[in-house]
């Protein structure tokens, strides 16, 4: 073997070690040199020169030139200096490195950092000081900001020579936007208002133009979040950018504290409104909940079919708008033709036109979803069967699933003993207040049929049995949810009944009001209910059902009259009345006024402070959970959990004690369920208070499980309500029960409807229970699995205030099922149809007449902030329309032989042909 001689260098290093690095062999254990635990000097020496010995001839040429430059840059003579700064300035720019390697001028500059700093003291003021505070700042880059000091990143490009600032490159660019951050909140904190900071605006306004320019719009919207100047933005936004842009300020918002949320969605606003973009912008007004920018929004729309489409927007969104009078008074030709649209009153027709298209026109019976010859035999047999309570279930099962078909084999099947066309006989197989609901349920068969229902229903209203008559009332108000009509029957129909002497029917007409006119904040309504609210002589439960219709009608307006109506109600109600379940519905009509309102609830929770303590608490939650629902506030989410997390001391008969906190529960979901992050914390929480809570708690964690997660089975959710339909406590797995139903409403899902079929079997012996799981299974098969309960909307992005209102009566009603679905108040149950719409795509052409066209349908991709055109869907199909739409879909065209007037495909869309498209085919 040859061994090679040692160098003269390494010769001399070990020659410096002396004796005592020599002699000390028993130190060195491994007979490798290496000494101890192998760190000593020598190894150290080795490595630093097998370093420099790694640098190419090219990299030690430059290296030393750079060296070289640094001495230089501090000549007394000022040319020599200027071209030693040139030098340095092109090496930095030209270098070229991959995205994982420090470029090499930066690399061998960034040692002689302190030395630049001290020759640039020194230099005196001119063109050089310029050039050299230019490299100082780029090489300062890495620096670690000192606290109560301004970055010197920045510092020195402040002195710099004001030049391009893309010359530098992005991460540059990049770099100082996040020190004027810091920057500005230091001078912020230093000085307050009057910290000077022109000399940063005029860094952020060189900056924000070049991010809009690169494909960089999100950090453009971020530095101008920090420094507070999102007016800016407007400027530098065109056809091209403003799509990424918006996208990313709209789902910012969810993430901001008040009000900057709100501004942040004003300037999305005004940006589409800038680049003409109607029902984008339509949707951020939505968003914002205020009246006058819905107005401003629809009033500058000129083009009749972009107003039409945004008129099918506030109609899914119920929030129409008065187009005869006022503001949005629109021309009398197109009057009609907008007005039917806002109406929704084509409702009907493109859901049967859907329901054809899927081949689910045939009525289906209870037993058809039972499938009980599915199920072990385990349920009695014989004429105990025919039980009241199995015909109520049997009932709600026949109004959910053929819900808006127009047809059941129940009631409105023509094989009636006598040949009418009314098979009253089905309502007889109920008792008493069962009678209410199985009459009421034909408006629910012959939902959104305004024309042809009300004649139907029509018979039931003259009956000798007040029972009947309230559910014929009923059936008027289910019959108009959601649609309007010029001739107002519903209005007509019911306003004699609210005052009449039965509570049943008076119940029936307040209700049916309250469903016919949700969200259109009609003031005959208000008057007539007013009146009932301020009646001393009323009972409790009218009043109650009184303060929701009135809630659902004015929902989130804070319609002021109604507001001091209820709140005088409250104060004056005697003390012993406060026990009761239904004066928690008067706290919730009052709630309803200011949902998703956030800060407009303040005053009123003052005055909630001051009502006697029994529901002092309980309207506080209330209040402070509907104004901040869907708003995804984190510190509100925050409070509610530290309520729930309580355990109150009540004594016997004081378990009121704990109501706000099965309220707090239900809110944490309504809150959170503005954004998915948020939802998915929420169920991380639900967890632990399954594990932790009072009774109280646990009772509302499967009712906000259903709110949160309204018809979207997933797999995690299903799994764990079905472990709580088991629970010991009856009231948790009660709710349990109806939380499934909800889950699953109107999605067919199979493995859910297993599930029920094993809890019925389960339960059968438990009438209350096994009623609750009837009802889901009819929620599951909801109008044959072409309807949908979930309140948001245009890709997830809007919550429908009237949908929300509908599901929070329903959970409210499950918090005390005792007295209300499984009492006398079954009925409240159809509170959920003003949640129900069809989940379809349908598209029309500008006339309004059906365009079947091919569409992609996958799940959707959150797309915010990515680079380039990404994918907006996976793992799609393709179909024709009319399609079905599940929670988490999203759609787009298959080909742009069309386009469409609205980017989010979902309800009736209107598509325009493409000119371009034509002129390829010609070619």
């Amino acid at each position: 073997m040859v061994t090679k001689k040692p160098n003269d260098a390494v010769a001399a290093a070990s020659a410096k070690k002396g004796k005592n690095a020599a002699g000390d062999d028993k130190d060195d254990k491994n007979g490798d040199g290496v000494v101890g635990d192998g760190k000593s000097s020598t190894t150290k020496n080795r490595k630093d020169k097998k370093n420099e010995v790694e640098l190419s001839e090219e990299d030690a040429a430059l290296k030393e030139n750079l060296e070289l430059m640094v001495m230089r840059a501090s000549d007394p003579k000022a040319g020599v200096a200027k071209l030693a700064l040139e030098t340095m300035r092109r090496e930095i720019r030209t270098a070229t490195s991959s995205m994982t390697s420090v470029p090499k001028p930066l690399k061998f500059l960034r040692p002689h950092l302190q030395t630049l700093k001290e020759v640039y003291d020194k230099t005196k003021n001119g063109e050089n000081k310029l050039l050299l505070a230019d490299i100082i700042s780029l090489l300062s880059m890495t620096n670690a900001p000192v606290a109560g000091e301004i970055p010197e990143s920045l510092k020195y490009r402040l002195l710099g020579s004001k030049e391009d600032i893309g010359n530098w490159g992005h991460e540059y660019v990049r770099n100082l936007a996040a020190e004027i951050g810091t920057e500005y909140h230091r001078r912020i904190e230093q000085d307050g208002d009057k910290a000077s900071m022109e000399d940063l605006m005029g860094l952020v306004h060189e900056i924000v133009p070049f991010h809009m320019q690169h494909n960089a719009e999100p950090e453009a919207v971020d530095l101008l979040l920090e420094v507070e100047k999102l007016d800016i933005l407007l400027d530098n936004v065109n056809d091209a950018n403003y799509s990424r842009t918006c996208l990313y300020l709209f789902s910012c918002a969810n993430y901001l504290p008040e009000p900057e949320d709100a501004i942040v969605l004003k300037t999305a606003h005004a940006i589409f409104m800038k680049v003409g973009k109607m029902p984008d912008a339509m949707r951020v007004a939505l968003k914002l909940c205020e009246q006058s920018i819905i107005e401003e929004t629809f009033n500058a729309c000129t083009n009749l079919a972009i107003k039409k489409q945004l008129c099918y927007m506030l109609a899914r969104h119920g929030h129409p708008l008065k187009l005869d009078e006022g503001p949005c008074e629109v021309e009398e030709d197109n009057l009609d033709m907008l007005q039917n649209i806002m109406s929704h009153s084509d409702l009907t027709k493109n859901y049967l036109m859907l329901a054809r298209d899927l081949d689910v026109m045939e009525a289906k019976l209870p037993e058809d979803i039972y499938k009980s010859h599915l199920m072990e035999v385990r349920a009695p047999s014989g004429a105990a069967v025919d039980s009241a309570r199995a015909n109520l279930a049997a009932t709600f099962v026949n109004a959910f699933v053929n819900a808006g078909f127009g047809q059941d084999k129940l009631l409105t099947s023509s094989e009636a003993a006598d040949g009418s066309t009314s098979n009253v006989s089905w309502i007889f197989k109920n008792k008493d207040h069962g009678k209410m609901s199985a009459a009421a349920s034909l408006g629910s068969i012959l939902l959104w049929d305004v024309e042809g229902g009300l004649p139907q229903v029509d018979a039931y209203l003259y009956s000798e049995e007040p029972n009947i008559v309230a559910g014929g009332l009923l059936a008027v108000g289910l019959i108009n949810t959601n649609v309007r009509n010029d001739c107002d029957p519903a209005y007509g129909l019911l306003y004699e009944s609210v005052t009449k002497e039965n509570s049943a029917v008076r119940i029936g007409a307040i209700m049916g009001l309250g469903l016919a006119y949700a969200g259109t904040q009609k003031e005959e309504v208000s008057e007539l209910l007013t009146e009932v609210i301020h009646d001393d002589s009323a009972p409790l439960e009218v009043v109650a059902f009184a303060a929701l219709s009135l809630g659902l009608v004015f929902c989130g307006t804070c319609h002021e009259e109604s507001v001091s109506t209820i709140v005088q109600t409250l104060m004056m109600r005697p003390e012993k009345e406060l026990d009761n379940t239904f004066v928690h519905f008067l706290c919730l009509g009052l709630g309803l006024l200011f949902l998703q309102r956030q800060a407009e609830v303040e005053a009123t929770l003052e005055v909630a402070k001051t009502l006697p303590a029994r529901i002092s608490g309980y309207l506080q939650t209330v209040l402070d959970v509907c104004a901040y629902a869907g708003s995804g506030n984190v510190l509100k989410i925050q409070s509610l959990l530290a309520k729930c997390g309580e355990h109150p001391e009540a004594d016997e008969g004081d378990e009121w004690i704990a109501d706000p906190q099965s309220v707090a529960v239900l809110g944490i979901a309504l809150v959170a369920m503005g954004e998915e992050l948020g939802a998915d914390m929420a169920v991380r929480a639900y967890d632990h208070l399954i594990q932790y809570g009072d009774a109280a708690v646990k009772k509302a964690v499967p009712l906000a499980f259903a709110l949160l997660h309204t018809s979207n089975p997933k797999l995690d959710v299903t799994d764990l309500l079905g472990r709580l339909s088991h629970d010991s406590n009856e009231e948790v797995a009660q709710s349990a029960c109806l939380a499934l139903g909800i889950v699953g409403a109107g999605t067919n899902n199979a493995r859910l409807a297993s599930q029920l079929r094993q809890l019925s079997s389960y339960y059968y012996k438990e009438p209350s229970c096994l009623f609750l799981v009837r009802v889901s299974q009819g929620l599951v098969h909801m109008g044959k699995g072409l309807l949908t309960l979930s309140p948001a909307h245009s890709d997830r992005a809007l919550v429908s205030n009237v949908a929300l209102a509908g599901l929070i009566i329903t959970a409210f009603a499950g918090l005390d099922m005792k007295h209300t679905i499984l009492g006398k108040h079954h009925y409240m149950l159809y509170y959920l149809f003003v949640a129900a719409q069809p989940r379809m795509l349908m598209t029309v052409d500008e006339q309004g007449e059906p365009l079947q066209v091919s569409v992609r349908v996958g799940q959707a991709v959150d797309v915010v902030g990515q680079a380039g055109r990404p994918k907006t869907i996976t793992g799609f199909q393709t179909h024709n329309t009319p399609v079905l739409l599940s929670v988490g879909d999203r759609a787009e065209l298959a080909s742009e032989k069309y386009i469409p007037l609205t980017p989010v495909l979902e309800g009736v869309v209107i598509l325009k042909k493409n000119p371009e498209w034509v002129e390829e085919m010609e070619k």
